[in-house]
């Protein structure tokens, strides 16, 4: 069923002696994965904050306009 094909753990990393090309693939592989994560919840984290933000003066804005009558 699962059958290695490496003999040792050195010659697993070495990827037979294509190491650079497939480790290489894999840290831009992590790389994206980890900004497409970070990015938009970030991007999600600026949005509420400016949405509060408008809600507060929104509020604001009608609470002197009802007060002011």
């Amino acid at each position: 069923m699962f059958e290695i094909q490496f003999a040792s753990l050195g010659e697993f990393f070495s990827m037979g002696n294509y190491a650079f090309n497939v480790w290489s693939v894999y840290a831009l592989f992590a790389l994206f994965f980890v900004i497409n994560i970070y990015f938009p919840l970030v991007r999600r984290k600026q949005i509420l904050k400016e949405q509060k933000r408008r809600l507060l003066l929104n509020a604001e804005a009608e609470e002197s306009r009802t007060g002011s009558s």
